[in-house]
């Protein structure tokens, strides 16, 4: 577990959690899903200590749900938003520990698959407050955390970071530092549509190659069921934070010029990671549709290829029909044939025969009986 105290001086990390709220700026509460299940009932009574209030039971159960869809939900006193961020590449799965004891689960197929696998985020918003329930080890969190860190010059050890770096915005409330990181997960959608579409690119040519003989037709379709999946989870997430923008346009406007501000930048934040999720749906199933092309141009081109086949050999049979023709003729078990009974018979039978071959030959070039389709 990790707190911070964030106020408009800076950025300190507290190494327990505070005893009463401070007077200034609010607290952020980040714990990994296991430590939120072990410490429930102190960090419940703690809220309630802090800001008077406690999580609802149907709300702790959501946020200990390690396979629950993106969605968000309120009440009179907080905001509960679940967001889906893509999985780490130290093994991180969908599933934690306390629900697999045996172990995570391995997926099979190209690493970039892989990556699509998904862990659950849940933001608890208060006024003053924000806790986070994360899966275990989460690179999101931290990666946040040393941003907030990083971005403020050290003071004495113990006492945390302060004094911003001038032009360095922290943030303003609770619900600027939920939207500041469902952003950073989001950012991880967008760059896994670079490596998505470098991988279909190479299994697309790989597929309209008129030679290609063998094609990883099980790649491939756990690439689609992939895309399919990605889909339905950016999905849910642009349905949630459809849900908060609505729940925003339903807060009473602040009284100081400042509150207004604060709000203002809060709905357009909010529609700029809408805006990052709406760019990540509509690229993937442009993708969904591109492999469904290439599968289908993979066909037409086999199909072309056969045709090509079947007219060449049609071609050969038709040149060697009028030969087989003069051969049996010439074989029948008659006394008096033509020919057969000169010195020189066999040799007019076999010019007839080549004079005949050359002309349809020569006749199904022209035609191009004989030509393959792309040449």
């Amino acid at each position: 577990m990790r707190i911070f105290h964030i106020h408009s001086g800076g950025v300190h990390e507290l190494s327990a959690l505070p005893a009463q709220m401070p007077a200034h700026g609010f607290v952020w509460i980040a714990c990994a899903r296991p430590a939120f299940q072990a410490r429930l009932a102190e960090i419940q009574g703690r809220l309630q200590a802090l800001i008077g209030l406690q999580l609802v039971d149907l709300h702790v159960s959501d946020l200990l749900n390690a396979q629950l869809p993106s969605h968000y939900d309120y009440t009179s006193q907080y905001d509960l938003l679940v967001f889906r961020r893509l999985a780490t590449a130290h093994g991180e799965t969908t599933t934690d520990p306390i629900d697999t004891p045996a172990g995570p689960i391995k997926r099979s197929g190209p690493p970039v698959l892989r990556r699509i696998d998904t862990s659950p985020v849940g933001f608890a918003v208060f006024d003053q407050l924000l806790l986070t329930v994360h899966p275990s080890d989460c690179a999101v969190r931290d990666a946040y955390a040393a941003r907030l860190l990083a971005s403020l010059p050290a003071t004495s050890p113990g006492e945390g970071r302060s004094n911003p770096v001038p032009g360095t915005r922290l943030p303003t409330s609770p619900a600027d530092l939920m939207l500041r990181v469902v952003n950073l997960m989001v950012d991880g959608y967008l760059d896994l549509r670079r490596e998505l579409t470098r991988q279909l690119d190479h299994w697309q040519n790989e597929l309209l190659k008129p030679r290609a003989r063998y094609v990883n037709w099980t790649s491939l379709l756990e690439a689609r069921l992939a895309l399919h999946k990605l889909d339905e989870i950016c999905e849910d997430q642009r349905t949630a934070v459809q849900d908060w923008i609505d729940a925003l346009e339903t807060w009473a406007l602040p009284d100081t010029p400042t509150g207004v501000r604060e709000l203002d930048l809060l709905k357009v934040r909010s529609r700029d990671v809408l805006e990052h999720i709406e760019r990540v749906v509509h690229h993937v199933r442009r993708l969904e549709q591109s492999t469904e092309t290439a599968v289908q141009m993979h066909f037409s081109v086999q199909s072309n290829r056969t045709n090509d086949i079947m007219r060449t050999l049609t071609a050969l049979t038709a040149v060697f029909l009028p030969l087989n023709l003069i051969a049996g003729i010439f074989g029948m078990n008659f006394e008096f044939i033509p020919l057969v009974h000169k010195a020189d018979g066999f040799w007019w039978a076999m010019s007839a025969m080549a004079v005949i071959a050359l002309a349809l030959v020569a006749l199904f070039w022209r035609k191009r009986y004989l030509a393959r389709t792309g040449s």
